[in-house]
């Protein structure tokens, strides 16, 4: 059976090749990333396009959806499992840890009343999230503890839920064309 080792090779290929990259270039820049959603007519499944790249999200049926992908929370606890998930392969990579099998869990609450009169103090947000990083690994604990530090340390999206962050919004209204 085939495991993650032969794919760390590659990674870790690919992660130092792009850290030299970087370390390279005179005026490094960050990377502007951009996504698009948009409600899809009579439906109103969310079409979410970044890159060449759809993803679906639906509501359940008894909140008017159609059941035809997952809703934003879920989408959002799926995010942070792909990214510690990477971010570990890239740790281990570079570290040069052993991995049989890696896989993530996430969890975490929402409460259908959260903001409603007297559910006031509810956060109207994903909150509780806790996540379980199962790996299977001839390594010893200490290896896997300062892994574990260095992925938390390091991960975008982790970081991104942990640390506040400032977010600026604007609506742009058009009036519809008349027929």
């Amino acid at each position: 059976m085939s495991t993650l080792n032969e794919f760390l090779v590659q990674k870790k290929e690919a992660a130092l090749a792009k850290l030299e990259k970087a370390q390279q270039q005179s005026d490094v820049k960050s990377e502007r990333y951009y996504a698009r959603a948009r409600a899809l007519g009579r439906s109103g499944v969310r079409e979410i396009r970044i890159r060449d790249f759809q993803v679906i999200s639906d509501s359940p049926t008894d909140f008017a959806g159609y059941n035809l992908g997952p809703n934003s929370p879920e989408l959002q606890l799926g995010v942070l499992g792909s990214c510690l998930t990477h971010i570990t392969l890239i740790q281990a990579a570079v570290r040069g840890v052993s991995l049989e099998s890696l896989e993530v869990e996430i969890s975490g609450d929402l409460h259908p009343l959260a903001g409603q009169l007297g559910y006031e103090s509810i956060p109207v947000y994903p909150h509780n999230i806790s996540y379980q990083i199962h790996i299977v690994s001839n390594e010893s604990s200490e290896t896997i503890n300062a892994l574990h530090e260095e992925i938390e340390r390091v991960c975008p999206i982790y970081n991104l839920l942990k640390n506040p962050q400032d977010i600026q919004g604007e609506v742009v209204l058009s009036k519809p064309l008349a027929d």
